[in-house]
């Protein structure tokens, strides 16, 4: 992160600094400053709750959990409470959800837990109309809402809503494939009660017209911090790694996969995108793809051959349009 990569002050808890760069809210310090001269210093990434706060300094951190885990050290709060964090961009903005990887110049903003809701529903159709993800940390959440669809007929639900239970079932710890298959298994015609938790709302928190937040806002929301060429990329083996950012064809297969993900599953992962993307882009045809899916950790997934032609058909696609 160029312009955050500071080394950390010595520190081995939260205290409060001024920036003397900036009129703004002071920053709170969450670093620990032992290292050898020798090594790099740690990056370190900027962070404010997203309703309003002083600024954090956060880093130490290899996976989505552990940055959970040291926002909320910072923050002196549960890291239960952090329902997702957005990048660049304070707004419930979909298209600014942290997922598995962190430009280095991105501005973290975390967003908590606010009020919960209990919501009786009749299936009266098969689709539901909404698009699911998950944080990464055991919640499952609300990325999007189709319009004119049963969930977007009710008032009370919008996105970033954490789908908290069904009817009566725990879902925290679930995964969004496993909530979206709970919830397309309902009989159409059956009632069923979800309890959802929104995001708090408050601050300077722009809340738009209803017909712009139930989709995701524009790409102009928020401060466009992230211009860097290098990402914090997390690993499914725990381990957090700096690599170039995409190029086009990996950005445009990415999006590819993400959009099937979303039409056959009805959830919205470029974390798991781009895991497909890594085990196609190498491969020269769709039965080594087949292979190397059932040879990962994503044969848990259980993709049908049919979805599995459609997911080589986006990834040859995305190397043919920018040949």
């Amino acid at each position: 992160m160029p312009l955050f990569a500071r080394k950390p002050k010595s520190s081995d808890h939260s205290n409060i600094s001024h920036n003397s760069n900036s009129s703004a809210s002071p920053v709170l310090n969450n670093n620990n400053s032992s290292h050898n001269h020798n090594e790099k210093p740690p990056l370190i990434f900027h962070c404010q709750l997203a309703h309003g706060s002083p600024t954090g300094l956060i880093t130490g951190f290899a996976s989505v959990r552990e940055l959970y885990k040291k926002i909320a050290e910072c923050f002196d709060m549960s890291e239960e409470d952090i329902l997702f964090c957005t990048l660049n961009s304070h707004k419930v903005d979909m298209t600014r959800l942290l997922g598995g990887q962190i430009g280095l110049d991105d501005f973290i903003f975390a967003h908590r837990k606010g009020r919960a809701k209990e919501i009786e529903i009749i299936k009266s159709q098969d689709a539901l109309g909404l698009t699911i993800t998950d944080n990464g940390a055991g919640y499952a959440f609300i990325k999007r809402i189709k319009e004119d669809s049963i969930i977007d007929r009710i008032e009370h639900i919008g996105v970033g809503d954490h789908i908290e239970k069904l009817n009566g079932i725990n879902m925290v710890g679930k995964r969004h494939y496993e909530v979206a298959r709970m919830l397309k298994d309902i009989a159409t015609g059956d009632t069923f009660t979800l309890r959802l938790v929104e995001p708090v709302r408050g601050g300077f928190q722009g809340i738009g017209p209803r017909s712009q937040s139930r989709a995701s806002s524009s790409a102009t929301a928020g401060r466009n911090f992230g211009s860097g060429k290098e990402t914090l990329r997390f690993k499914a083996n725990g381990n957090a790694q700096i690599e170039p950012k995409f190029d086009e064809a990996t950005v445009a297969g990415v999006e590819a996969i993400n959009n099937l993900l979303e039409s056959f599953m009805g959830i919205n992962d470029t974390e798991l995108a781009s895991q497909i993307w890594e085990l196609g882009d190498s491969k020269s045809n769709s039965m080594d793809f087949a292979e190397a899916i059932d040879n990962s950790d994503l044969e848990s997934f259980g993709f049908t051959d049919d979805f599995i032609i459609e997911l080589w058909g986006a990834i040859t696609d995305a190397r043919r349009k920018l040949k």
